[in-house]
């Protein structure tokens, strides 16, 4: 037995949608008593970090409707079914920011908020970048600028909530490692 681990006792399917699902379930409480918990499914996603030969981190500024805001991110996609998340890592840079590279070094997988979605991120850095002669084409709903910035630069964006996701920040914090 997981400790605390709550029973599903029914699932009640809420909303299906394009990318996420909505379930509520009814789970037996490791006290004895019922709950009900709101669970959104997502089939998970890839993030990348992508860094020049002259140490330019590459990063994607793009609205995101949720947060009616524009934020600064680090490029990423959710997996499309029956794709490795390491082919969903080399599409989404290519789309995004029109770099391709050698290799996806997997860094660490993630929840991105565990109180309520299963989501899960996958982080992998881009190795041996290159700027493809041919850019592969956004989605047809996609928008995004595409900023090269020193590692100072990121700092100052987290700072000012430019960079206001979690898997952005996150990957600043491994990059201070990483290129020092």
């Amino acid at each position: 037995m997981k400790k605390f681990e709550e029973k599903t006792v029914q699932t009640n399917l809420e909303f299906s949608g394009r990318i996420i699902t909505l379930q509520v379930d009814e789970v037996l409480l490791p006290n004895g008593k019922t709950a009900k918990r709101e669970i959104v499914k997502h089939p998970g996603a890839v993030a990348v970090i992508a860094v020049t030969d002259d140490k330019k981190i590459i990063l994607v500024e793009q609205y995101r409707k949720a947060l009616e805001r524009s934020i600064i991110e680090i490029p990423a996609g959710k997996i499309e079914p029956n794709e490795a998340p390491e082919l969903t890592a080399l599409r989404e840079l290519e789309e995004e920011t029109g770099y391709t590279c050698a290799n996806m070094k997997f860094i660490q997988s993630f929840a991105t908020s565990p109180g309520f979605a299963d989501e899960i991120i996958h982080l992998y850095m881009a190795e041996d970048i290159a700027k493809m002669e041919q850019a592969s084409a956004l989605d047809e709903d996609e928008f995004v600028e595409l900023l090269h910035v020193s590692l100072e630069e990121m700092e100052q964006m987290v700072i000012s909530q430019q960079i206001f996701d979690a898997k952005t920040a996150f990957a600043y914090i491994w990059l201070k490692d990483y290129l020092k």
